[in-house]
């Protein structure tokens, strides 16, 4: 067996082929994009879970603390809405489970693999999580906004001067429903940013799939 070289090489063999270089440019591009929305992703699930973790204790505190006004321990009020903070604790759930699932189909290479459900949960994961901080944010300032009934936020930085020895350490739980409401806030930029970063990959990605870049031989080989 021998290869047999079909006449020299011309400076054509040699010239890189424009639409090579245009295919290039999008997958550097594509990589790119690809890279920022993991870690914007990732920033979202970090920030989820501090949402969840700082007003779930909340929650928990109040629970723990609350006493019916029968017994005169009035440590919270008897006209209480608690719903501002089950929203940031349902709003942060969705979001950690979403992008949870975003980071999965984007580092299971079998999963990667499956152009349809990558494409889909590339685009549908931000959108899920921009609605759900904007429905908690919401939801939060509408009932928070009340003059007549109080919400854990209101009451507990109403209170958090005062230097408490037990729970519920009414400083702390101010600290921590600010917290939480920040980190909601700054979701809806992350997301909305992550959104479009997975809507310009998936525009690149399928017009990198109908564009196949044409490859020429500088020789061919003979078998003799």
């Amino acid at each position: 067996m021998s290869f047999e070289h079909k006449g020299p090489a011309s400076a054509s063999d040699f010239e890189v082929d424009p639409r090579d270089l245009t295919y290039q440019r999008q997958q550097g591009i594509i990589r790119f994009l690809n890279t920022v929305r993991i870690g914007l992703t990732g920033l979202a699930l970090v920030s989820g879970i501090t949402i969840l973790g700082t007003s779930a204790n909340a929650l928990m505190v109040y629970n723990n603390t609350h006493v019916s006004s029968e017994f005169n321990l009035p440590l919270w009020p008897d006209e209480f809405d608690l719903r501002p903070a089950v929203a940031l604790v349902v709003g942060s759930s969705i979001v950690i489970l979403a992008n949870l699932a975003s980071l999965v189909f984007s580092k299971v290479k079998v999963l990667h693999n499956q152009t349809i459900a990558h494409t889909s949960m590339t685009f549908i994961v931000p959108f899920i999580g921009l609605a759900a901080a904007l429905i908690s944010i919401a939801f939060f300032y509408a009932i928070n906004a009340s003059t007549t009934v109080d919400t854990l936020q209101s009451w507990s930085c109403q209170w958090s001067y005062i230097n408490m020895r037990l729970e519920p350490y009414f400083g702390t739980l101010c600290k921590q429903s600010q917290t939480a409401l920040y980190l909601s806030v700054i979701l809806v930029p992350v997301e909305f940013i992550t959104l479009v970063a997975a809507g310009v990959q998936m525009g690149l990605e399928r017009k990198a799939r109908a564009f196949v870049p044409a490859r020429k031989p500088s020789f061919s080989p003979a078998l003799s």
